[in-house]
Parts: C-alpha cells; sequence; structure tokens
C-alpha cells in the first residue's frame, strides 16, 4: 500500500507538484483566515438566566425569582450542572450542559423552560432573560468615554445610545456592556409632606402617569375616496409634559399637578456599580463581549476600527479612550509563538545541513517543515481549532523532519552506493530506496501519532485545553508522513541525481569521540546497566521534590487586582477607597493605567457586590521596570497597599485567568471548598466554613484562605403589622407601594426618538437619607367620595428595625452552599 504510494508519485511527478502548489494556496488562505488567540477557550457549555429586581433583599430573590428558575430548568437533557447566586436586586442562575452540545440547542431549551419560569415569578419581580453568547475569553475590548464638562450621566447616553448601538453591529461582537457613569431616568422626585397636605394617596400618583403616557391607535376612516389613519398621541416628550400631568383636583377644584407633589428631574436609576480610573474619581467605560466562536484578533482589530470611525460622530470635547484591547496580547502571543517556532526551524534546518552532508538535502528535507505546518493549518481550520500558545506552541520541528530525513538520507546512501549501475535510472534508484524505508517511516510517524490518542480521549476543561494541541500535532505529524511518502521522494528525483556520500565533518569527529565509549560499556554491561538503573533511580527519587502545575501561566501583560471590603459598605465608599487605591498604584512608574470595577454592570454576566472591585493594572513594558519580575511587582504593590488601606483585602490573578475560573466553577480562584446545606441558615453555613478555613490555613504553603462574604449586610426590614392595617382597612400593597418608592417605583417609559428611558417615581433624597423621616412616611386611608386622604405614618402599620441579613446567597444542585476559596 505504502509502496503503491511512492510509485504513483514517481510516476506522476508533474501532478505530485501541482497538488501540493494547491495546498501551498489553500494553506496560506487557511492561515489568514485561521482564529487566532493567546489561549485555548475552556470555558463550558453555558447559558446563565439574568433577574434584575432593584430593591428586592438577597432572601426575596431566593424564594421569588432564583428558585423557581432552578426549578423550571431541572430535568433539562445534557445538562452537568445548574448553580446560582441571589444578591440584592439580581438573580443569576447558570445552566452548564455537557460537552459538545449546541450553544444555540441549549439557549433553545432554556428559552422553551423560561416560559415557565415567568409564570412562577410575579410580575412586579422582574422578568428573566438570558445573557449574551459569550466566555470567559469574550471582555476582548474596553474602552472609557470622556469629556471635559459633560457629566456622568451625559457621557453614559453618549456610551448607550451613540457608541454602543454602532458597534453591535460590528460582526463577532454579540454586546456592548455599559458598565458606569448613570443610567439615565425621568423621576418624579416626591415631597412625602406635599401629599400629606394635599391628602393625595400615592397609588393615584402612579395611576395618572401612567394613563397619561400612552399612544393608541383608533384604525382608520374613508374621507374622499382616501382612506385616514387614525393615531392618538398622549406620550409624554420631556420634562415639561411630565410636569403638568394632572393628578387630582384640590376643594376649590383647581388641578393638581405633579410639580405641586415634588419635582421633575433627570436622575439615575438606583445602581449596585460604579467604574473609577487613575484615581481621578468616577469614569464610563464600555466592554465590548465577542460571540462564542468568533475571532478575537479580527473582531478586536474591527472594533477598534469602528471605535475610531464613532469618535468623530461624538459630540465636540469627547474622546473614546481604550484602555484593554485583546489584539495586543493576542500579537505578543503569536510573536512569542512565531519567533519560537522560527528559531526551532532555523536550527533545524542548521542541524539537517551539518548532518546530512548533502546542502540540497538538507533543504528538501526543511521544506517539510512549513508544508507540514500548512497541511496543520488547513485542517485546524476545517476543525475550528484556534491558533493559540498552546495549540501551535506545541509543534516539534524536529519530529516533523523524522519521516523526511530517513527518506532522504536512504535515497542519498542508495544512489550513491549504486553510482555504477547504469542499467537503472536515476528515478528508479530512487523508488527502490523509498520502498526500502517506506514502511519503517510509516510506522515511527504512526507511532508518534498514536501516543497522542490518550490525550483526544481527554473531557472537561483538560479536553479543551489539550486536545487542540494533541490534534495540531497530529495535523502536522500527518502532513510530515504524506510529504516525505509523495514529494520527498519527487524532489529527490530531480534535484539529487549526483548525491555524494561522504560523513560531514561534525559526525566524523563525534562517531570519534562515541566509540572509545561504546567499546568500554560494551566491554562492561553489568558495570553500565547498574550506572543506568542508579541514574533512574535517582531520577525517581527527585520526582516529589518538583513542582506540579495543571499548565504553565501565560503572562498576560497586566494584573487583576480584586479588592474585598466588608459586605456593609456603601458604594460611595467602595468608590473612594478605589480611588485611593488606584493614586497608590499609579505611584508606580510600572503601571500605565489602571481601572477599577466596583459592584455590577447592567448586565451582570459577573456578579459582584459592591463590596468587591475587580481592579485592572495594565502595565509598560517590563524593560522600563525597577523590579525583575511580575512577582517582585506584585509583592511591592501589595506592601503599600496593606500600609496605605489597613483592613482592605487584596488579592492578585490576570484578566483573563480570573474571569475563566469563575465562569467555569462559579468560584473567584482556582481552588475552592464547596460546603453544602439542603437545610439550616445562612450564619449557620458561614460558621461551618470559617471552621475549614481554620484548618486548610494551617496546610504548609497556603498563602490565602477567604471565605464566601454571605453575611454582613444591614437591612431595614419593615414588618407590616396585618393586625393594624386590617383596622384602618388599608390594603398591604399600598403600605408596599410606599417602601418601594423610596428606592423608585417605575411607571411606564419615556421615548425620545429612538432612546428610550425609564419613569419613575421616587422619593426625595433628604427623606431617603432620615431615619425618623421614613418611620413617617405617609399612608393614605380609604376615604369617601373625592375628599382628601386622611393618612398615618408607616411606623403605625408596620415594624420597623434595623438587623443584619445575608449579603447573598449561593446555590448549587437546588441547594444552598458556601465557599472557601484558596
Amino acid at each position: 500500500m505504502v509502496n503503491k504510494l511512492i510509485d504513483f508519485s514517481l510516476n506522476n511527478r508533474l501532478l505530485v507538484l501541482i497538488g501540493w502548489l494547491l495546498i501551498v494556496a489553500l494553506g496560506l488562505d487557511s492561515l489568514r483566515k485561521l482564529p487566532i488567540d493567546a489561549v485555548p477557550d475552556v470555558t463550558n457549555i453555558q447559558v446563565q438566566i439574568l433577574t434584575n429586581s432593584p430593591g428586592l433583599a438577597p432572601q426575596e430573590v431566593e424564594s421569588f425569582i432564583t428558585f423557581p428558575v432552578e426549578t423550571a430548568m431541572s430535568g433539562l437533557p445534557r445538562v452537568e450542572e445548574i448553580r446560582s447566586v441571589s444578591k440584592f436586586g439580581l438573580s443569576v442562575v447558570t445552566v452548564v450542559f455537557e460537552e459538545g452540545t449546541d450553544i444555540y440547542w441549549a439557549r433553545q431549551l432554556i428559552a422553551e423552560r423560561m416560559s415557565e419560569a415567568r409564570d412562577a415569578i410575579p410580575p412586579e419581580y422582574g422578568e428573566p432573560g438570558m445573557g449574551p453568547i459569550s466566555t470567559g475569553l469574550g471582555e476582548i475590548y474596553q474602552f472609557e468615554v470622556r469629556g471635559e464638562g459633560y457629566t456622568p450621566m451625559q457621557l453614559r447616553d453618549i456610551l448607550d445610545w451613540n457608541v454602543g448601538y454602532q458597534l453591535r453591529s460590528v460582526p463577532g461582537v454579540v454586546e456592548v456592556n455599559s458598565f458606569g457613569g448613570e443610567l439615565r431616568s425621568y423621576q418624579v422626585t416626591i415631597d412625602p409632606r406635599k401629599l400629606r397636605s394635599y391628602g393625595i394617596p400615592l397609588t393615584t400618583v402612579f395611576e395618572a402617569l401612567e394613563e397619561n403616557n400612552r399612544n393608541v391607535g383608533g384604525g382608520y376612516i374613508v374621507h374622499a375616496s382616501e382612506q385616514y389613519l387614525i393615531r392618538g398621541e398622549g406620550l409624554v416628550e420631556d420634562l415639561e409634559d411630565l410636569a403638568t400631568v394632572v393628578v387630582a383636583k384640590d376643594e376649590r377644584g383647581t388641578p393638581v399637578y405633579i410639580d405641586n407633589l415634588g419635582t421633575v428631574e433627570f436622575a439615575p436609576i438606583i445602581r449596585q456599580g460604579a467604574v473609577t480610573r487613575d484615581g481621578r474619581g468616577e469614569a464610563v467605560v464600555g466592554i465590548v463581549m465577542m460571540l462564542m466562536g468568533a475571532n478575537s484578533r479580527t473582531v478586536a482589530e474591527d472594533v477598534h476600527k469602528r471605535v475610531l470611525e464613532i469618535e468623530k460622530t461624538l459630540p465636540p470635547g469627547v474622546t473614546i479612550d481604550t484602555f484593554y484591547n485583546r489584539t495586543e496580547l493576542v500579537q505578543r502571543t503569536i510573536r512569542t509563538v512565531a519567533k519560537n517556532l522560527i528559531e526551532g526551524g532555523l536550527l533545524v534546518v542548521i542541524v539537517l545541513l551539518l548532518l546530512l552532508g548533502s546542502f540540497r538535502g538538507g533543504l528538501i528535507v526543511a521544506s517539510a517543515i512549513p508544508l507540514s505546518m500548512l497541511v496543520a493549518v488547513i485542517l485546524m481550520r476545517w476543525m475550528n481549532i484556534s491558533g493559540n500558545l498552546m495549540s501551535l506552541g506545541a509543534v516539534d520541528f524536529g519530529i516533523i523532519v523524522d519521516g523526511a530525513v530517513v527518506v532522504i538520507e536512504s535515497i542519498v546512501a542508495y544512489v550513491y552506493y549504486h553510482r555504477g549501475d547504469d542499467k537503472r535510472s536515476h528515478l528508479e534508484k530512487v523508488r527502490a530506496a523509498c520502498h526500502q524505508v517506506a514502511r519503517p517511516v510509516l510506522f515511527a510517524v504512526g507511532i508518534i501519532m498514536i501516543v497522542y490518542l490518550p490525550i483526544l480521549a481527554l473531557r472537561g476543561i483538560e479536553g479543551k485545553m489539550f486536545r487542540p494541541m494533541a490534534l495540531t500535532v497530529v495535523f502536522a505529524m500527518g502532513g510530515s508522513l504524506v510529504c516525505a511518502l509523495t514529494l520527498m521522494p519527487v524532489l529527490a528525483s530531480f534535484f539529487l541525481q549526483k548525491a555524494i556520500e561522504k560523513e560531514p565533518v561534525l559526525f566524523r569527529i563525534m562517531k570519534r569521540m562515541y566509540t572509545p565509549f561504546l567499546a568500554r560499556a560494551m566491554a562492561r554491561p553489568i558495570r553500565t546497566g547498574a550506572v543506568a538503573f542508579g541514574c533512574f533511580a535517582a531520577s525517581l527519587a527527585a520526582i516529589p521534590f518538583l513542582g506540579a502545575e495543571f499548565i504553565p501561566k501565560l503572562d498576560e501583560g497586566a494584573i487583576a487586582m480584586q479588592v474585598w471590603r466588608l459586605p456593609s459598605v456603601s458604594l460611595e465608599t467602595s468608590n473612594a477607597i478605589s480611588t485611593k487605591a488606584e493614586r497608590v498604584v499609579m505611584s508606580f512608574p510600572e503601571v500605565k493605567t489602571v481601572v477599577s470595577r466596583t459592584g455590577r454592570a447592567e448586565i451582570a454576566t459577573d456578579p459582584m457586590g459592591v463590596e468587591i472591585s475587580d481592579t485592572y493594572l495594565i502595565l509598560n513594558p517590563p524593560d522600563t521596570w525597577r523590579f525583575d519580575t511580575k512577582d517582585e511587582l506584585i509583592e511591592a504593590l501589595d506592601e503599600e497597599l496593606q500600609e496605605e488601606l489597613p483592613g482592605v483585602m487584596f488579592s492578585y490573578s490576570q484578566p483573563i485567568e480570573l474571569r475563566v475560573d469563575e465562569l467555569i466553577s462559579g468560584v473567584r480562584s482556582e481552588v475552592g471548598i464547596k460546603v453544602f446545606a439542603a437545610s439550616g441558615t445562612v450564619d449557620d453555613m458561614k460558621e461551618v466554613a470559617e471552621r475549614i478555613a481554620t484548618v486548610v490555613r494551617t496546610v504548609p504553603g497556603m498563602e490565602e484562605v477567604k471565605v464566601e462574604q454571605t453575611t454582613g449586610l444591614p437591612t431595614l426590614t419593615i414588618d407590616i403589622d396585618r393586625k393594624a392595617i386590617a383596622r384602618l382597612g388599608v390594603n398591604a400593597q399600598d403600605v408596599l407601594a410606599v417602601i418601594e418608592t423610596t428606592g423608585g417605583t417605575r411607571v411606564g417609559t419615556v421615548v425620545e426618538g429612538q432612546r428610550r428611558y425609564a419613569l419613575q417615581v421616587r422619593f426625595s433624597p433628604d427623606v431617603r437619607a432620615d431615619l425618623e423621616a421614613l418611620r413617617h412616611l405617609p399612608i393614605a386611608l380609604p376615604s369617601t367620595d373625592d375628599d382628601p386622604s386622611p393618612w398615618v405614618p408607616l411606623q403605625q402599620v408596620a415594624d420597623i428595625r434595623i438587623e443584619t441579613g445575608p449579603a447573598q446567597i449561593s446555590r448549587e444542585r437546588i441547594q444552598r452552599k458556601i465557599t472557601v476559596e484558596l
């Protein structure tokens, strides 16, 4: 079979050359289109279900949102894991599917079950939706929208409606997540004293706003043989329209307008996240998320080009400052891989030229390297394997040329030893030489390829990490085998007709040194065997002292620093701490810029609380550093930060590494101990986790152990007194409406062209900041006819107390859990 392949190649030499030229053309085209990334994407197949319910405490989020969603998702086919996090105003349920599951099929299953979840969730508690189709490597481009003289709300408007919409049209971009700034809303800021003076219930304000912000259609009429559509326009278009909405009439019949009860203004939606940068305060940041499976290199390049175009259309003084571009990391990684491959290839070529003794033969063998790699690239493109540090960096050129070396060496020797045979042509001599070594070459290369078969059987994270590497090597080895059995004989038939079999000088020197040692070893077999066995035993004894690591860490050129505070901290205090930490970090000349993302964005794929900040340190080139390594830089940073910010905890990782760790396991570290509790309180779980952490801290070599922050969130609990409201004839909903309005009650949407803003009602800031004022919020009592409603203070119909509640509730396998992170 192998000999027939050689015969076919030598009988159709022109066809073989044309075929390999086509492979070169196809390989170059595949190389241009090959997805390129820094590292393999090991994120599992998962779908996040996000539900925003502003103002709802973690206990209510778990009970009314998370549990119904988990229940609806249970029983789906090919599901490996369901885990969730319930936080203040947010539920995140992550459904992990088996490897190999089509993500769009998985999302279709989720979409079908979400209707069941929606039916189980009260309408006022939000509607679940799926997160973007992205992965741990999805955040490929981050930028800040800046402008002197612009407020955070104005900059956020520009990001959402000018920049974000245009970037979403870039192929490969699945979402542009806005983070920081203030999300604008049309707000009616109610003064409770004026509500009392007019005797108007809060629910009447809600009804007036809802009924005065509508458009309707009236069908059509026929007039003069023409059809006229009927439109009724009553939408609120600006603050003036909102201020003139009539709520009721006073005793004299005078209309009471919205602006009689408070102020009408642009105000931010209640938020649980912010961004600060370089120690100068808050910033408005956009995060471009890449579609799963897209080419990060081309997508990031296209996004950057579009950003430059968009920047020209922005209002005067507004600029876009890019601080993270995945292209830079990819290019740096590819340069490293390309440098290693080129150096390795040149070294192999030099060795071939020195040891083969034939300059032409060395060049012919060396041609197998790029040709085999082009074959590998074609198959990588076909199998949708990205080129990265693992897949390309594992290729060994020395192994690739093994088959070609044997074939060419055999041809050179055979032609030399049969140089006096004039009866056979040079072509037949090449054929005979190749027949002699064809089977050994096939078996030798085949054995090397078989070695990688166990790696191809890996699944999960290990499979995603190492299978592309093994497949790339197998593809390259397969290409080298075909090249050795087809192209090498053809090239030898053209260019090695006058082969000279002469041992190179280097080979002769090595042979003279080796022969005496070989003779001594053969003369003393027992001693030689004992020495070999002793070396082997010594190597086994050294194994326990060797370090072990899953994979070497890729230097991403940046540091991801996490800042941990007490769960009770406010967003404003967190921002102040982050700003101070940034000023400390910026005092290091090694740091180019620093960005802190505190809490969560509107699309909360990373559900952090305001007590946690992900701080990204973008570094200058290492040749400008005062430190030899990044570890030394981190040690110096940590020492300075601990001195300036006592009581704040810092941990260090890298941007991609941190995000991938969390998406894979739900833990923001490489190792975590999960404690499950089918029953029991959050406090009980916290106590058990603390005991485990105390034991783990005693393990030698353990640097950092922290328990998931699940408790310590101060809560103002307002417990309705059922007997009191029954005596007064008040519904619980009337009391709850007043409580909800402290955070903001949404009553509609204001449309400005293509832009849409929430319309909300909220009590004034002086009321929200004063506990005593909250106790005296007016609760309207039932009234007769059009008389003003009497009222009672909130504290008369409810028990108001301050207590400590859970900061977040984590769940897995439909039960609560807490994690000890190592």
